[in-house]
């Protein structure tokens, strides 16, 4: 049986003993346009902190600055390791409309991993609560996309019950995105502790991601566990806990 638990060392800061997440599935390069590291540089510092797999999941070319098309195609010349961590080719598309993504399904059938989520300035503002979900409902439908980002982002108003619902049904991941709660949307913190008590409630599938654009970031998730831990989320449920869980969960071979 799989388990885990966290040593407090001081007020909310929190030393990771056991079954910590050994994957990070969400990492930005220099491809997003809008990060600093290399994938050699972030596979080495995934290595140097233990991580046995990162995703290599630049935006979609829908963000200003983001990659072209073609950049997730060529992804098929990296290696499966570098430094000793199986490199996950993935893709963080953008959510364009009810249902749509920003990368066709030619591209993400060639993905290990396929993310989405909602970003401002890429063709899907924010539409109200209704709109918002309904949107992101038929995205959930698409068999390739595997994860949702930063669900609580404030900007993108759901019904939280209606999504997590959702995930159970289509066997889709919801994110505890480490960034939301220092780095980026402001705000997301009550939002989370919503979702995670309905995943704890209807035993919905989570991912943990760093959201790291600086090599330095993978594989930090101390304010993401400690927001989990507290809100009875199992680790059965953590689908990047292990290399193993990961790969089973985006159904790749070991």
């Amino acid at each position: 049986m799989l388990w885990w638990y966290m040593e407090i060392k001081t007020p909310g800061e929190y030393m990771h003993k056991k079954f910590s997440p050994t994957v990070d599935l969400h990492v930005h390069t220099v491809a997003s346009g809008h990060a600093y590291s290399t994938i050699s540089e972030i596979a080495a510092e995934a290595s140097r902190k233990g991580l046995q797999g990162v995703g290599m999941t630049d935006h979609g070319p829908m963000l200003p600055g983001g990659p072209h098309l073609y950049h997730f195609l060529a992804l098929r010349f990296l290696p499966a390791t570098l430094s000793g961590v199986r490199i996950l080719k993935g893709a963080e598309a953008n959510i364009v409309g009810i249902g749509m993504i920003d990368l066709p399904q030619e591209i993400t059938a060639q993905l290990d991993v396929v993310m989405a989520g909602f970003h401002e300035e890429c063709g899907f503002g924010n539409q109200g609560k209704k709109e918002n979900t309904r949107a992101l409902l038929a995205v959930m439908e698409n068999p390739h996309v595997k994860i949702i980002t930063h669900p609580g982002n404030p900007l993108f108003p759901l019904d939280y019950e209606r999504v997590v619902q959702q995930a159970v049904a289509t066997g889709t991941a919801l994110e505890i995105n480490n960034a939301s709660f220092s780095l980026s949307r402001c705000g997301s913190s009550p939002n989370c502790r919503e979702i995670i008590r309905l995943c704890a409630h209807y035993e919905a599938l989570v991912a943990l991601g760093s959201d790291a654009h600086f090599s330095q970031g993978v594989g930090e998730f101390a304010e993401a566990l400690q927001m989990i831990s507290a809100g009875g989320i199992r680790p059965e449920q953590i689908v990047n806990l292990t290399l193993e869980s990961t790969l089973r969960f985006l159904g790749l071979r070991s």
